[in-house]
């Protein structure tokens, strides 16, 4: 740059800034738009509606016979189809309450719940 005048310098160093300057824009605007993403993905992976699913399976099927066969079957059948590890207790008389702990995990949210029935233990 010895050879060229004060005014090709000047040309050159302002090209330089203003590259830098979009580069550094286009930097921030891309990380920007991957937050807003994985954020609007994380509320759209919450499983809501198949945690209800398989909650009401398991409630409704609490007083039926053959329970070993239901809670396999119930665990088979959320793996295969949501991906998902399920796992219930048993339903335990507690005073004058059912109690039962339902575990809901699919690797991305985990859901735990104590459920209560009012309804005296029989």
């Amino acid at each position: 740059m010895a050879r060229l005048n004060d005014d090709a310098q000047w040309i050159i160093l302002m090209g330089f800034l203003v590259s830098f300057s979009f580069f550094f824009l286009a930097l921030v605007i891309n990380q920007s738009t991957v937050v807003g993403q994985t954020t609007a993905e994380s509320v759209i992976e919450f499983p809501k509606n198949d945690i209800r699913d398989v909650r009401g399976v398991i409630i409704s099927t609490e007083n039926l016979a053959n329970t070993a066969v239901l809670r396999k079957d119930i665990t088979v059948i959320s793996m295969s189809r949501k991906n998902a590890v399920v796992y219930y207790t048993s339903p335990t008389c507690v005073g004058n309450h059912t109690v039962m702990n339902i575990n809901y995990n699919n690797g991305v949210t985990e859901f735990n719940e104590t459920w209560t029935s009012l309804d005296s233990c029989s």
